[in-house]
């Protein structure tokens, strides 16, 4: 990294980028200001293990960079750039994530089901003080969102796989293809293993519309088994990070790909990178459309505006009446939220959402067991994941240490 980017950052005094925009309170100042290549890595991995990914993927403006000291007055510090340069060198140069074993630790074992970055953070800070740390995924390979989910022209394989190769390096044991509810039992893990972290996510297609030709966007970029999208016209309904993927994934494949979305631009969860992206790759966006039906090809539609409700924290889509009218498209992609799998969580208390109920500590209504990330409601972004990750590996710690 050359110094002209290390100083840009003017290493504030109090940290906004760390402690108010990252979910994970990377220590950004200290990582960007660091010339030692190694030191720098050991502090990026302090906190995360997926800095390659993050410093790539995450929402930046969102968070970080968006309350970035330098921001606001000009560009501010490329914090994601720099924090993927410094784990892409530690991969070149054969920098290891550093140990540092707990006796105490040395003894207990604990299963992580599902490898994706929840999964993996957690799994790499327990391994890293001794744990026997085995995770149970439900797929060949390991990743998640970020192997099934997140596309190539985003995230490159090869970075991810690097990244889980340095974490499973601290010696993690994988068991492929178990997936809790059909041939994992939760109830033979609780004897097994001395604590269980439930990080599978929360990945079922909700499916608001009834038809033909109407796909799950979660299921399409799950398992990338995509119909011909060639020169078809695709409608892509909702507005956050998944339906910017789907989208932009289809006009790769050559589909001629809107976006509807029922408010307008503003209020789209996807972040600031992806909307400004998906525009670059000319998917063309209808705002404050609200889908009503789907037969023959025709789409019918009918605009809305947002009004006011008690209660609530943003504002509500309202239909306007006599507002009604159609569109083509040869399929409808819906992006329009996901839900848990109900027959995985089944053993397990809910919250008012449907998602595993967890106490202050993580804890579920089953003994040994903890859960985190999208299961439990989470903010469904990577770094929100890697965030709960972290702190249930202490919380897992902790408990064993009793």
């Amino acid at each position: 990294m050359n110094q002209e980017k290390r100083d840009y950052c003017l290493n504030c005094i109090h940290k906004p980028c760390q402690l108010n925009g990252c979910p994970i309170k990377n220590r950004i100042p200290e990582f960007i200001k660091e010339t030692d290549e190694e030191k720098a890595y050991e502090i990026v991995t302090s906190t995360s293990l997926l800095g390659a990914v993050c410093g790539r993927i995450c929402p930046f403006s969102d968070q970080c960079e968006g309350v970035c000291t330098r921001g606001r007055i000009g560009e501010p510090v490329d914090i994601g750039g720099i924090e993927a340069e410094i784990c892409d060198n530690a991969i070149k140069k054969g920098f290891k994530i550093s140990k540092n074993i707990n006796p105490e630790l040395q003894s207990k074992s604990v299963a992580i089901i599902g490898g994706g970055p929840s999964g993996l953070e957690c799994a790499g800070f327990l391994a890293r003080e001794g744990v026997k740390v085995t995770i149970y995924e439900k797929h060949s390979e390991l990743g998640g969102i970020l192997t099934h989910g997140i596309p190539e022209f985003r995230l490159k394989k090869e970075i991810t796989t690097q990244t889980i190769n340095q974490i499973l390096d601290l010696g993690i044991e994988v068991k492929y293809n178990q997936a809790l509810g059909e041939n994992l039992n939760i109830e033979e893990l609780q004897n097994q293993y001395d604590a269980i972290y439930l990080a599978i996510g929360a990945n079922e297609p909700n499916i608001t519309l009834k038809g033909n030709n109407i796909y799950s966007a979660n299921e399409l970029l799950e398992y990338r088994d995509f119909p011909d999208f060639k020169d078809k016209k695709v409608i892509v309904n909702g507005g956050g990070n998944v339906a910017m993927d789907a989208a932009r994934t289809i006009k790769h494949l050559g589909g001629d790909v809107t976006i509807v979305y029922r408010r307008s631009e503003s209020e789209m969860p996807a972040s600031k990178e992806e909307i400004e992206e998906t525009k670059a790759d000319k998917v063309k966006m209808e705002y404050l459309t609200n889908i009503m039906e789907y037969e023959k090809n025709i789409v019918k539609c009918i605009k809305t505006e947002l009004v006011e409700v008690e209660n609530s924290k943003r504002k509500v889509p309202k239909n306007i009446p006599n507002s009604e009218f159609e569109l083509l498209a040869d399929y409808i992609v819906l992006a329009t939220g996901s839900l848990p799998n109900i027959k995985a969580i089944e053993d397990f208390e809910k919250n008012e959402k449907g998602y595993i109920k967890v106490n202050e500590k993580y804890q579920t209504s089953l003994e040994k067991v903890f859960a985190g990330g999208d299961i439990i409601g989470t903010n469904s972004t990577v770094a929100f994941a890697v965030s709960d990750g972290l702190k249930v590996s202490k919380e897992i710690k902790e408990f064993l240490l009793k």
